[in-house]
């Protein structure tokens, strides 16, 4: 029988745990990792690069904008014009000569005639001085009335001894003819017939001289009396300004209408050349526009407007243009050519259409505030998909209040953006969104 032999005690166990070793887990290197960080970055910039809009692109809602058509039609050249109510006559009253009131006759907005006496002004310094003055103009006339007087005896007085020199030389003629054949016969003593015949010749000059003399006068006397006339017609017309001025403080209506911005009150002092008030026509009126100074060139005397009142359409002619433009406007006056509106009130405003032009076939888009924005020179036009608009540049024409007229740039059938452009002035392209 086989004995088993105990295990010694210096004999150990062996285990695997000396044959064990860690092994070290190898990750990539840092300069691996911050390549591949750099382009994962530069991966993601240029998708964001791509996926970003252009700087001269903006994405915008189509809802937030109106987008027309571009149509053929017949463009009608109009103005719309809103315009007021004014009388087709105003007259102002100013004072003529400056004074007192001391009465008023009428009141303010009366139905006046013409000639009416509205109020009575005094002025005592006036009324001196236009009596000193009428006393020297009288005394002036009565002045020239004497020189008239004296130039019209001189006359008279010239003529009679015409008169007087001619017959004195007809009777020295007389006896000079008588005398001759008797003398030739010696029954006339010769100094006898010489003193004649001296005497025939003496008379003869003296009627000579005073012809002369009386035609010198004459020519003299005709030229101072018309002058010395025309003087006194002279004073005589300053004499009527004279007067004139004392009836001017006598304020009187100078046409019939209604009166108004009368305020005067009396004992009220008031300036020569003072604003009173004014007269208004009755029954005629006129109305004043104000229009855009774009129109300045295309609006002209003559041209046809049209007012539509009461269901009624009133004709309409410009009369007067007022070429002083005043914030951006300036105002036409319209007359009514056939007949007015009834009741019509001083400041009521109307709408009134002013014709520029016969109508004519155009391509048409609608007026828009874009007009505004671009002057008429770009619009933006959206692509047949309708998912986005291009600027592009168009030639626009006439315009009214519904249509602008195409000339060049835009075919039939495009549409284009009409509403504001506000924000958008400095892009090219919009991406147009569905909300």
């Amino acid at each position: 029988m086989a004995i088993d032999h105990p295990v010694p005690i210096s004999v150990r166990s062996v285990s695997g745990g000396g044959m064990d070793r860690v092994v070290e887990r190898r990750g990539l290197s840092p300069r691996i990792k911050a390549g591949i960080a750099a382009a994962l970055l530069a991966a993601v910039g240029i998708g964001a690069y791509a996926l970003a809009p252009a700087a001269d692109s903006q994405t915008i809602a189509a809802s937030r904008l109106t987008i027309s058509p571009v149509t053929d039609g017949r463009f009608e050249d109009f103005l719309p014009l809103r315009a007021r109510v004014t009388p087709l006559v105003t007259v102002f009253l100013d004072a003529v000569e400056g004074g007192r009131v001391d009465r008023i006759l009428v009141e303010d907005g009366a139905m006046v005639t013409q000639g009416q006496l509205l109020a009575v002004l005094s002025n005592a310094e006036l009324q001196l001085s236009v009596l000193a003055r009428q006393t020297e103009v009288t005394q002036q006339i009565n002045s020239m009335r004497s020189q008239e007087l004296a130039l019209a005896q001189s006359r008279n007085q010239n003529e009679r001894d015409r008169i007087e020199a001619d017959l004195a030389a007809t009777k020295a003629r007389r006896q000079y003819e008588m005398q001759a054949p008797l003398a030739a016969r010696g029954f006339v003593a010769g100094r006898t017939f010489k003193d004649s015949a001296d005497d025939y010749a003496y008379q003869r000059r003296r009627e000579a001289v005073l012809a002369r003399a009386q035609a010198t006068d004459e020519k003299l006397q005709t030229s101072q009396l018309a002058q010395l006339r025309a003087s006194a017609s002279s004073l005589n017309d300053s004499l009527a300004i004279a007067r004139g001025s004392l009836d001017a403080l006598n304020l009187r209506a100078p046409v019939a209408g209604q009166l108004t911005a009368f305020e005067v009150q009396v004992g009220q002092s008031m300036s020569r050349g003072e604003r009173i008030g004014q007269i208004d026509s009755l029954g005629r009126s006129k109305l004043v526009a104000s229009v855009d100074e774009y129109y300045l060139g295309r609006v002209a005397i003559g041209q046809t407007a049209r007012l539509e009142w009461s269901g009624r359409i009133f004709a309409l002619r410009v009369a007067k243009i007022y070429p002083q433009v005043k914030n951006g406007t300036f105002e036409v006056d319209l007359v009514f050519t056939r007949g007015e509106p009834a009741n019509l009130q001083r400041g009521q405003t109307m709408q009134a259409k002013l014709t520029l032009s016969d109508p004519a076939p155009a391509r048409l888009i609608p007026n828009g505030a874009f007009y505004n924005d671009t002057g008429g020179a770009w619009v933006f036009v959206v692509a047949p998909d309708g998912r986005s608009a291009e600027k592009r540049q168009v030639r626009l024409g006439r315009r009214n209040s519904d249509f602008i007229e195409v000339l060049d740039g835009l075919d039939r059938g495009e549409r284009v953006v009409t509403s504001p452009y506000t924000g958008l002035v400095d892009k090219t392209r919009l991406d147009l969104s569905a909300s």
